[in-house]
Protein backbone atom coordinates (compact mmCIF):
# COMPACT_ATOMS: atom_id res chain seq x y z
CA UNK A 1 0.00 0.00 0.00
CA UNK A 2 0.89 3.68 -0.17
CA UNK A 3 2.63 5.38 2.31
CA UNK A 4 1.87 8.77 0.70
CA UNK A 5 -1.18 10.60 1.07
CA UNK A 6 -1.30 12.78 -1.69
CA UNK A 7 -0.53 9.82 -4.19
CA UNK A 8 -3.62 7.48 -2.38
CA UNK A 9 -5.97 9.91 -4.06
CA UNK A 10 -4.71 9.09 -7.44
CA UNK A 11 -6.67 6.76 -10.01
CA UNK A 12 -4.28 4.14 -11.74
CA UNK A 13 -5.67 4.13 -15.31
CA UNK A 14 -5.57 0.15 -16.18
CA UNK A 15 -4.99 -0.86 -19.94
CA UNK A 16 -8.62 -1.34 -21.38
CA UNK A 17 -9.58 -4.23 -23.21
CA UNK A 18 -9.56 -3.55 -26.43
CA UNK A 19 -8.58 -0.42 -26.74
CA UNK A 20 -6.21 1.00 -29.21
CA UNK A 21 -3.63 3.71 -29.50
CA UNK A 22 -1.78 4.57 -32.40
CA UNK A 23 1.17 7.21 -32.59
CA UNK A 24 2.06 7.75 -36.11
CA UNK A 25 4.54 10.23 -36.66
CA UNK A 26 4.42 12.09 -40.19
CA UNK A 27 8.30 13.28 -40.36
CA UNK A 28 10.99 12.81 -38.16
CA UNK A 29 12.19 16.66 -39.02
CA UNK A 30 12.14 19.70 -36.71
CA UNK A 31 12.28 23.54 -36.16
CA UNK A 32 13.93 22.69 -32.80
CA UNK A 33 16.84 20.79 -30.92
CA UNK A 34 15.45 19.66 -27.89
CA UNK A 35 18.04 18.33 -25.28
CA UNK A 36 15.72 15.38 -24.62
CA UNK A 37 14.37 14.57 -28.11
CA UNK A 38 13.48 11.21 -28.65
CA UNK A 39 13.93 10.87 -32.12
CA UNK A 40 16.65 9.20 -34.17
CA UNK A 41 17.10 9.70 -37.55
CA UNK A 42 19.01 6.63 -38.02
CA UNK A 43 16.76 3.90 -37.04
CA UNK A 44 13.20 6.46 -37.63
CA UNK A 45 14.25 7.59 -40.73
CA UNK A 46 14.71 11.27 -42.05
CA UNK A 47 11.23 11.53 -44.83
CA UNK A 48 7.65 13.15 -44.35
CA UNK A 49 5.37 11.26 -44.98
CA UNK A 50 3.12 12.04 -48.01
CA UNK A 51 -0.30 12.67 -47.36
CA UNK A 52 -1.47 9.25 -50.11
CA UNK A 53 0.82 7.41 -47.67
CA UNK A 54 -0.20 8.57 -44.42
CA UNK A 55 -4.14 7.92 -45.02
CA UNK A 56 -3.20 4.51 -46.14
CA UNK A 57 -1.38 3.71 -43.18
CA UNK A 58 -4.59 5.27 -41.23
CA UNK A 59 -6.41 2.94 -43.06
CA UNK A 60 -4.34 -0.18 -41.90
CA UNK A 61 -4.41 0.64 -37.91
CA UNK A 62 -8.45 1.59 -38.54
CA UNK A 63 -10.67 -0.34 -36.73
CA UNK A 64 -14.58 1.07 -36.29
CA UNK A 65 -15.52 -1.80 -33.74
CA UNK A 66 -12.60 -1.04 -31.47
CA UNK A 67 -12.16 2.28 -29.43
CA UNK A 68 -8.99 3.78 -31.76
CA UNK A 69 -7.12 6.99 -30.75
CA UNK A 70 -4.77 8.53 -32.66
CA UNK A 71 -1.53 10.71 -31.65
CA UNK A 72 -0.24 12.57 -34.70
CA UNK A 73 3.33 13.48 -34.24
CA UNK A 74 6.64 14.26 -35.53
CA UNK A 75 9.67 16.03 -35.05
CA UNK A 76 7.22 18.52 -35.18
CA UNK A 77 4.00 17.38 -37.11
CA UNK A 78 2.33 20.95 -38.13
CA UNK A 79 5.38 21.34 -40.90
CA UNK A 80 3.53 18.65 -42.45
CA UNK A 81 1.55 21.05 -45.05
CA UNK A 82 -1.16 18.86 -45.60
CA UNK A 83 -1.85 17.98 -41.79
CA UNK A 84 -5.25 19.34 -41.67
CA UNK A 85 -6.06 16.90 -44.79
CA UNK A 86 -4.39 14.19 -42.23
CA UNK A 87 -7.20 14.99 -39.37
CA UNK A 88 -10.45 15.36 -41.35
CA UNK A 89 -9.01 11.44 -43.36
CA UNK A 90 -8.72 9.70 -39.95
CA UNK A 91 -12.22 11.38 -39.30
CA UNK A 92 -13.56 9.72 -41.81
CA UNK A 93 -11.97 6.48 -40.76
CA UNK A 94 -13.99 7.44 -37.74
CA UNK A 95 -10.98 7.52 -35.40
CA UNK A 96 -12.03 7.43 -31.55
CA UNK A 97 -9.99 10.97 -30.85
CA UNK A 98 -7.25 12.50 -32.64
CA UNK A 99 -4.66 14.73 -30.75
CA UNK A 100 -2.21 16.55 -32.12
CA UNK A 101 1.26 17.20 -30.17
CA UNK A 102 3.01 20.14 -30.93
CA UNK A 103 5.71 22.01 -30.33
CA UNK A 104 3.93 25.24 -30.27
CA UNK A 105 5.23 26.44 -33.56
CA UNK A 106 1.85 25.79 -35.16
CA UNK A 107 3.51 26.34 -38.40
CA UNK A 108 0.97 26.40 -41.99
CA UNK A 109 -1.72 28.45 -40.16
CA UNK A 110 -2.84 25.37 -38.56
CA UNK A 111 -5.82 27.47 -36.34
CA UNK A 112 -6.93 29.17 -39.02
CA UNK A 113 -7.13 25.59 -41.58
CA UNK A 114 -9.10 23.50 -38.70
CA UNK A 115 -11.82 24.19 -36.28
CA UNK A 116 -12.03 23.25 -33.04
CA UNK A 117 -14.49 20.12 -33.77
CA UNK A 118 -12.29 18.71 -35.63
CA UNK A 119 -9.42 18.10 -33.34
CA UNK A 120 -10.11 16.07 -29.92
CA UNK A 121 -7.01 17.45 -28.14
CA UNK A 122 -3.89 20.19 -29.22
CA UNK A 123 -1.05 19.66 -27.11
CA UNK A 124 2.25 21.85 -26.45
CA UNK A 125 5.40 20.41 -25.57
CA UNK A 126 6.87 23.22 -22.54
CA UNK A 127 9.22 22.25 -20.06
CA UNK A 128 9.22 25.35 -17.66
CA UNK A 129 6.69 27.72 -16.53
CA UNK A 130 9.31 30.76 -17.22
CA UNK A 131 11.66 31.25 -20.34
CA UNK A 132 14.92 30.52 -18.32
CA UNK A 133 14.19 27.34 -17.61
CA UNK A 134 12.31 25.87 -20.83
CA UNK A 135 14.32 27.74 -23.14
CA UNK A 136 17.52 26.10 -21.67
CA UNK A 137 16.12 22.86 -22.52
CA UNK A 138 13.97 24.08 -26.02
CA UNK A 139 16.26 26.39 -27.81
CA UNK A 140 16.02 30.39 -27.18
CA UNK A 141 12.46 32.14 -27.71
CA UNK A 142 10.32 29.08 -27.75
CA UNK A 143 8.61 30.03 -24.24
CA UNK A 144 7.17 33.05 -25.83
CA UNK A 145 6.32 31.59 -29.15
CA UNK A 146 4.71 28.42 -27.75
CA UNK A 147 2.65 30.42 -24.84
CA UNK A 148 1.75 32.77 -27.42
CA UNK A 149 -0.18 30.19 -29.65
CA UNK A 150 -1.37 28.06 -26.77
CA UNK A 151 -3.43 30.96 -25.63
CA UNK A 152 -4.71 31.56 -28.87
CA UNK A 153 -5.71 28.29 -29.31
CA UNK A 154 -7.27 28.43 -25.77
CA UNK A 155 -9.34 31.87 -27.46
CA UNK A 156 -10.41 30.06 -30.50
CA UNK A 157 -11.89 27.09 -28.29
CA UNK A 158 -9.74 24.83 -29.08
CA UNK A 159 -9.05 22.08 -26.25
CA UNK A 160 -5.23 22.44 -24.78
CA UNK A 161 -3.24 19.81 -22.70
CA UNK A 162 0.66 20.83 -21.95
CA UNK A 163 3.10 18.20 -21.72
CA UNK A 164 5.78 18.75 -19.29
CA UNK A 165 8.69 16.34 -19.60
CA UNK A 166 10.41 16.03 -16.34
CA UNK A 167 14.23 16.03 -16.06
CA UNK A 168 16.92 16.40 -13.26
CA UNK A 169 17.34 20.20 -15.67
CA UNK A 170 13.34 20.82 -14.65
CA UNK A 171 11.85 19.40 -11.78
CA UNK A 172 12.86 22.27 -9.50
CA UNK A 173 10.10 24.38 -11.38
CA UNK A 174 7.65 22.10 -12.16
CA UNK A 175 5.28 23.36 -9.12
CA UNK A 176 5.27 26.88 -10.81
CA UNK A 177 3.31 25.21 -13.73
CA UNK A 178 -0.26 24.72 -12.53
CA UNK A 179 -1.33 28.57 -12.07
CA UNK A 180 0.40 29.43 -14.92
CA UNK A 181 -1.60 26.74 -16.64
CA UNK A 182 -4.42 27.40 -14.89
CA UNK A 183 -4.27 31.26 -16.25
CA UNK A 184 -3.90 29.94 -19.44
CA UNK A 185 -7.25 27.76 -19.44
CA UNK A 186 -5.71 24.79 -20.19
CA UNK A 187 -7.86 21.28 -19.84
CA UNK A 188 -5.09 18.60 -19.50
CA UNK A 189 -1.82 18.50 -18.09
CA UNK A 190 0.40 15.48 -18.71
CA UNK A 191 3.45 15.37 -16.80
CA UNK A 192 5.95 13.09 -18.73
CA UNK A 193 8.84 10.69 -16.86
CA UNK A 194 11.85 11.26 -19.28
CA UNK A 195 13.72 8.08 -20.78
CA UNK A 196 16.67 7.37 -22.20
CA UNK A 197 15.82 7.59 -25.68
CA UNK A 198 17.79 9.59 -28.73
CA UNK A 199 19.59 12.58 -27.54
CA UNK A 200 18.97 12.21 -24.00
CA UNK A 201 20.48 8.57 -24.19
CA UNK A 202 24.01 10.26 -24.89
CA UNK A 203 22.83 13.15 -22.05
CA UNK A 204 25.65 13.19 -19.80
CA UNK A 205 28.42 12.06 -21.48
CA UNK A 206 30.49 15.59 -21.14
CA UNK A 207 30.54 15.33 -17.49
CA UNK A 208 27.08 16.77 -16.56
CA UNK A 209 24.65 14.86 -14.47
CA UNK A 210 22.89 12.47 -16.19
CA UNK A 211 18.81 13.89 -17.05
CA UNK A 212 16.61 11.68 -15.09
CA UNK A 213 15.68 12.18 -11.18
CA UNK A 214 15.58 10.13 -8.52
CA UNK A 215 12.85 8.14 -6.86
CA UNK A 216 12.79 9.81 -4.47
CA UNK A 217 12.47 13.01 -5.75
CA UNK A 218 9.62 12.30 -8.32
CA UNK A 219 7.52 10.79 -5.53
CA UNK A 220 8.12 14.05 -3.24
CA UNK A 221 6.85 16.36 -5.92
CA UNK A 222 5.23 15.22 -8.94
CA UNK A 223 2.22 13.57 -7.25
CA UNK A 224 1.97 16.73 -5.35
CA UNK A 225 2.32 18.90 -7.94
CA UNK A 226 -0.26 17.12 -9.87
CA UNK A 227 -3.06 17.27 -7.14
CA UNK A 228 -2.35 21.18 -6.94
CA UNK A 229 -3.12 21.45 -10.91
CA UNK A 230 -5.87 19.42 -10.07
CA UNK A 231 -7.49 21.83 -7.79
CA UNK A 232 -7.31 24.56 -9.99
CA UNK A 233 -9.89 22.24 -11.94
CA UNK A 234 -7.09 20.95 -14.47
CA UNK A 235 -7.24 16.94 -15.67
CA UNK A 236 -3.43 15.65 -14.77
CA UNK A 237 -1.82 12.51 -16.28
CA UNK A 238 1.32 11.38 -15.28
CA UNK A 239 3.05 7.75 -15.51
CA UNK A 240 2.88 5.21 -12.97
CA UNK A 241 6.57 4.53 -13.23
CA UNK A 242 7.05 2.99 -9.24
CA UNK A 243 4.67 0.81 -8.39
CA UNK A 244 2.83 -0.14 -5.19
CA UNK A 245 4.19 -3.36 -2.77
CA UNK A 246 0.73 -5.00 -3.67
CA UNK A 247 0.18 -4.41 -7.29
CA UNK A 248 0.35 -6.48 -10.10
CA UNK A 249 3.06 -5.71 -12.79
CA UNK A 250 1.70 -5.83 -16.29
CA UNK A 251 3.33 -4.94 -19.82
CA UNK A 252 1.24 -3.30 -21.87
CA UNK A 253 3.05 -5.07 -24.99
CA UNK A 254 1.07 -8.30 -23.61
CA UNK A 255 -2.40 -6.84 -22.81
CA UNK A 256 -2.65 -3.79 -24.59
CA UNK A 257 -2.60 -2.49 -28.62
CA UNK A 258 -0.28 0.83 -28.98
CA UNK A 259 1.40 1.03 -32.02
CA UNK A 260 4.66 3.89 -32.50
CA UNK A 261 4.65 4.27 -36.14
CA UNK A 262 7.81 5.73 -37.87
CA UNK A 263 8.33 7.49 -41.60
CA UNK A 264 10.56 4.45 -42.36
CA UNK A 265 7.88 1.78 -41.87
CA UNK A 266 8.87 0.49 -38.50
CA UNK A 267 6.28 0.03 -35.92
CA UNK A 268 7.29 -0.02 -32.35
CA UNK A 269 4.56 -1.97 -29.39
CA UNK A 270 7.13 -0.35 -26.71
CA UNK A 271 8.51 3.06 -27.49
CA UNK A 272 11.56 2.32 -24.64
CA UNK A 273 12.83 0.54 -27.87
CA UNK A 274 12.87 2.92 -30.09
CA UNK A 275 16.77 3.35 -30.80
CA UNK A 276 17.20 0.05 -32.05
CA UNK A 277 16.33 -1.99 -34.92
CA UNK A 278 13.93 -4.91 -32.22
CA UNK A 279 10.70 -3.36 -33.80
CA UNK A 280 8.25 -6.34 -33.81
CA UNK A 281 6.36 -5.15 -37.47
CA UNK A 282 7.02 -3.11 -40.35
CA UNK A 283 4.91 -1.63 -42.91
CA UNK A 284 5.96 -2.89 -46.84
CA UNK A 285 4.13 -2.38 -49.94
CA UNK A 286 1.10 -1.56 -47.78
CA UNK A 287 1.00 -4.29 -45.74
CA UNK A 288 1.79 -4.78 -41.67
CA UNK A 289 4.01 -7.59 -41.64
CA UNK A 290 5.20 -9.36 -38.34
CA UNK A 291 9.20 -9.43 -38.61
CA UNK A 292 11.05 -12.68 -37.58
CA UNK A 293 13.82 -12.94 -35.21
CA UNK A 294 14.44 -11.03 -31.70
CA UNK A 295 12.71 -8.24 -31.31
CA UNK A 296 10.90 -6.59 -29.00
CA UNK A 297 7.82 -8.72 -28.34
CA UNK A 298 10.00 -11.77 -26.88
CA UNK A 299 10.83 -9.57 -24.00
CA UNK A 300 7.30 -8.62 -23.01
CA UNK A 301 6.93 -12.60 -21.97
CA UNK A 302 9.49 -11.97 -19.44
CA UNK A 303 8.76 -11.58 -15.76
CA UNK A 304 11.71 -9.80 -13.16
CA UNK A 305 12.18 -8.90 -9.92
CA UNK A 306 12.12 -5.40 -10.89
CA UNK A 307 9.40 -5.11 -12.91
CA UNK A 308 9.93 -3.84 -16.86
CA UNK A 309 12.37 -5.70 -18.21
CA UNK A 310 13.18 -3.29 -21.14
CA UNK A 311 14.07 -0.21 -18.46
CA UNK A 312 16.40 -3.07 -17.08
CA UNK A 313 18.10 -3.63 -20.02
CA UNK A 314 18.22 -0.15 -21.58
CA UNK A 315 18.21 1.88 -18.51
CA UNK A 316 19.52 -0.01 -15.59
CA UNK A 317 20.59 3.33 -13.87
CA UNK A 318 17.04 4.16 -12.14
CA UNK A 319 17.07 0.87 -10.24
CA UNK A 320 18.32 0.56 -7.12
CA UNK A 321 18.89 -2.29 -4.82
CA UNK A 322 19.11 -3.28 -0.88
CA UNK A 323 21.75 -4.76 0.54
CA UNK A 324 20.49 -8.41 -0.12
CA UNK A 325 20.12 -7.52 -3.95
CA UNK A 326 16.52 -6.75 -3.97
CA UNK A 327 15.17 -3.70 -6.11
CA UNK A 328 14.02 -0.97 -3.90
CA UNK A 329 11.36 -0.13 -6.37
CA UNK A 330 9.51 -1.94 -8.90
CA UNK A 331 9.33 0.07 -12.04
CA UNK A 332 5.70 0.03 -13.69
CA UNK A 333 5.20 -0.35 -18.02
CA UNK A 334 5.81 2.87 -19.21
CA UNK A 335 2.21 3.42 -20.74
CA UNK A 336 0.98 2.82 -17.30
CA UNK A 337 -0.73 6.02 -16.12
CA UNK A 338 -2.59 7.77 -13.03
CA UNK A 339 -4.74 10.22 -13.39
CA UNK A 340 -6.38 12.89 -11.37
CA UNK A 341 -9.99 14.43 -12.59
CA UNK A 342 -10.68 17.51 -10.58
Amino acid sequence: MSNNPVSSRFKTVGFKPGERNVFLHLLTGCNLSCRHCYINPREHGNTMLSLETASDWLRLFADPEQETNLILLGGEPTMHPELPAVIRKARQLRYSSITVDSNGYLFHDLLERITPGELDMLSFSLDGPEAEVNDAIRGEGVFKVCTANLQKAVALGFRVSVIYTVSSRNIHRLRGMPALLSDFGVDRFFIQVIGLRGRSAADGDQGEAGPQVSPDEWLRVVPEVAAEAAGLGINVVFPKVFLEEDEEFLCAGNVAENYFIFPNGRVYRCPLCEDYPVHSLTIRQGRLLKNPGLTEDRFFRLTIPEGCVMNKLLQPDNLEYDMRGRPLHRIACCLLKQELVP
